[in-house]
């Protein structure tokens, strides 16, 4: 599950940044224009803003699977797996501020 969402996420992403325009007075314009003017451009960002919560539902799940299984008796693994979230919490947190 986690692949498919992370697979989504960069398709969707590619597909709209090619529409983006990153300057400040044109940014709204361009998403504006990707929703009205763009082919399923609608779909495209909500499958977008929407995978982003449904990858962050699959991490949770995947831990609560590691919490059922014992999984966190293994140190290695389990830090690593705990360092991996907060790198992607905290990116989620940069890019909802931006």
């Amino acid at each position: 599950l986690l692949g498919m969402c992370l697979i989504t996420q960069i398709l969707t992403g590619l597909l709209l940044a090619m529409h983006y325009t990153a300057d400040t007075t044109l940014a709204f314009s361009s998403v504006a224009h990707t929703c009205r003017n763009v082919q399923y451009g609608w779909l495209i960002r909500n499958l977008h803003a929407n995978g982003a919560s449904m990858f962050f539902i699959c991490i949770y799940l995947h831990i609560g699977r590691g919490f059922y299984y014992g999984s966190y008796l293994n140190k290695e693994t389990w830090n690593t797996g705990v360092i991996l979230l907060l790198t992607l919490m905290v990116n989620r947190l940069r890019r909802l501020c931006l």
